[in-house]
């Protein structure tokens, strides 16, 4: 067998896997043989880059290639439907359509996905184009982000028009959901408030590697075109579903009013029990011929509207406010209830976010509270009953001016909503939540250790901070809760090889406020060691690329406290690398300095993601999309005829690999 015969074999494989797990629930091979088979594909595609196919199952991966969104024209515009809360208007809705039509007509009832509208463009049996809502007229071109979700096939089988639309809702399952909230929970940033916002802004991300990380899903909903099999709405998604595509197996076509409300009120209840979120029932008219005689209004279509559930929410008594203290000294009021069932769960606490929140809602303790569930999984405080206040009304409910762990006086930075605890070298949550941050996988990725050693070593006196875990010796915590001879083992070899962790990471790992991955790498590319970074000022930090004047004030007033200081020393001691090793330093040139480029086509001799480190190595920039800016265009075969035509509009130089081999080498 040929190379170009295995690969479309393992394409064809891997596409049938993917649509037998993901759309039809029917795995035929475990997930281990499917990753295999799928390295298998990589590798190929690797060696032989002339058989490159945007429809590759391998596409579904993502790449961390920045990518700027441009705008694309919707052939047919997305109208929004009319909304309504109202059984009554629903009546009014069915009774309109009856007088209009004057004839027989069937209703098909969906279920409202509460996600983001994409709508999917293929040609011959391929995704060709995956473009946002936008404004209605036009969108985002997310294709690639959009390549990254499983149950979108970018092949299709069976009968299908040979160019058609299909429309549908891009959704973040609760289990995923749940998950990524819980990642930025642990790094104290802001939660996604529901499903919905957490799709939009994961759709919108720059990173498709990331998009893929998140394990969207989606609902298709509509098709269109010019050349549709079928005249009934209902239909059309059932042929759509032989193609590949994920139809909601829950769609039901009924011929009366009472048929539509018996549907509205089982899925009112039924709907809590779905992997995804809804917010309610979409009705339309199914006949094509009878949606296109009801016409359009400005704004929707006459044949369909949306009923919206009432969200749910409860009366309770709040009992008292207590308040968490974050890694970065996040001060989280958090309101303790009289237990509650609420969307299928207990609550007894609810967030109260921050001091102007709880001024906006005047909370007194003993006031009976509404509670609701933001996108029905985070509590939230939405109002209060002051009817149900006595005579004895409780205390006024007034923000802490001092660290509950601590002791602290606490501030509140300039545009900022929450308020910090400043003692980070002595506040206990604090320190460990720093010592947390700087052992996880992405820093020093200490192996054996998590939050509960930590807190039982920080407890135990054994720590009180990262440099103290250089001092620890196996016969320190063997016998300890849960703590065998090999576990002790464990923990200290992974704490010895940390030490050949890079400069980089380091820097990452001592949790400077602002100072994430990205900026730590950029930090570390521009220092020597820790010592002149300890020592620069804010105009020399000002002036790294990308660096702006919140982050520079963080770095200089880290280095200002002499408890970090000395932290750092201790570190350095410790053996870590706090500098950039020869070698490092070897591979650093200027030669690119102050130059965007951007990268495309597929390559002979690196592939693109090592043609990007060498761009950064010697000083350039990365850049996803083609504009005046760009200062060159690094070009493989197979490179966009869009972007080339850009290219020659403006003028801009495109260099091959070897060119660009010789300019840096």
């Amino acid at each position: 067998m040929t190379a170009k015969e295995k690969i479309d074999q393992l394409r064809a494989d891997l596409h049938r896997h993917n649509y037998n797990y993901y759309v039809l629930n029917a795995p035929e091979i475990s997930d281990k043989e499917f990753d295999s088979m799928m390295r298998d594909l990589q590798n190929l595609e690797k060696e032989y880059p002339e058989y490159q196919d945007n429809s590759s199952p391998t596409m579904r991966v993502g790449s961390d290639l920045n990518k700027n969104f441009t705008q694309v024209m919707h052939k047919y515009p997305m109208l929004s439907l009319g909304n309504t809360y109202s059984e009554n208007e629903v009546t009014d809705f069915y009774d309109r359509v009856k007088q209009s039509l004057n004839e027989d007509f069937e209703i098909c009832c969906e279920l409202k996905y509460d996600g983001t509208s994409i709508s999917l463009t293929y040609e011959n049996g391929k995704l060709v184009r995956a473009v946002t809502r936008g404004d209605g007229e036009k969108g985002d071109d997310v294709t690639d982000n959009v390549k990254t979700i499983r149950t979108i096939p970018l092949l299709l089988h069976g009968n299908y028009p040979k160019l058609f639309e299909i429309r549908g809702e891009i959704l973040m399952p609760w289990k995923s959901f749940e998950a990524l909230n819980n990642e930025r929970e642990a790094r104290e940033e802001t939660l996604f408030a529901n499903p919905r916002n957490a799709a939009s802004g994961t759709l919108k991300l720059q990173n498709s590697a990331v998009v893929a990380s998140r394990k969207l899903d989606a609902y298709l909903y509509y098709l269109l075109g010019e050349e549709l099999p079928c005249n009934g709405h209902y239909e059309n998604l059932q042929m759509a579903a032989s193609w590949g595509f994920k139809i909601s197996e829950h769609m039901k076509k009924v011929h009366s009013l009472e048929e539509i409300f018996e549907y509205i009120s089982f899925w009112d209840t039924e709907r809590k029990n779905l992997s995804v979120a809804t917010d309610g029932i979409v009705l339309k008219v199914n006949s094509l011929k009878q949606q296109k005689n009801l016409g359009f209004t400005a704004k929707s279509p006459r044949w369909a509207i949306a009923y919206k559930f009432q969200a749910e929410r409860a009366l309770t008594r709040l009992n008292k406010v207590t308040y968490q203290v974050g890694r970065t000294g996040t001060i989280t009021p958090v309101a303790n209830l009289d237990p509650v069932q609420l969307s299928g769960t207990v609550v007894k606490r609810a967030s109260l976010h921050n001091a102007d929140i709880i001024e906006g809602l005047d909370l007194h303790i003993g006031d009976m509270v509404y509670v609701e569930k933001g996108g029905e999984i985070i509590p939230k405080i939405t109002g209060v009953n002051k009817e149900a206040r006595g005579m004895l009304l409780g205390e006024k409910v007034k923000f802490i001016t001092h660290c509950p762990e601590c002791g602290s006086r606490l501030i509140r930075y300039e545009g900022e909503a929450a308020h910090y605890c400043p003692n980070e070298t002595a506040c206990p949550p604090q320190i460990k939540g720093k010592i947390e941050h700087f052992i996880c996988r992405k820093a020093m990725d200490i192996d054996g250790l998590g939050p509960e050693t930590v807190d039982t070593f920080y407890r135990l006196g054994l720590i009180k901070d990262a440099a103290d875990l250089y001092n620890l010796k196996a016969d320190d915590i063997k016998g300890l809760d849960r703590m065998g001879e090999k576990s002790a083992e464990n923990i200290i070899n992974g704490i010895t090889a940390s030490k050949e962790v890079p400069f980089e990471r380091v820097l990452f790992a001592l949790g400077i406020r602002f100072v994430g991955e990205t900026v730590a790498k950029r930090i570390a590319k521009s220092f020597i060691d820790i010592e002149e970074l300890a020592n620069a000022n804010l105009e020399v930090l000002i002036n790294i690329d990308e660096i702006g004047e919140k982050i520079a004030k963080s770095i200089v007033t880290y280095f200002c406290n002499p408890s970090n200081r000395k932290l750092v020393e201790r570190l350095k001691d410790a053996g870590l690398q706090l500098f950039q090793k020869e070698e490092d330093l070897n591979e650093y040139t200027d030669r690119l300095a102050g130059q965007s480029i951007v990268i495309s086509g597929v390559f002979t001799h690196h592939s693109r993601d090592e043609y990007k480190i060498l761009i950064e190595k010697n000083g350039g920039k990365n850049t996803g999309s083609i504009s005046a800016k760009t200062n060159f265009i690094l070009a493989g075969e197979n490179m966009g005829p869009a972007k080339l035509e850009k290219a020659r509009k403006l003028g801009i130089k495109i260099m091959n690999e070897d060119e660009f081999l010789a300019l840096i080498s």
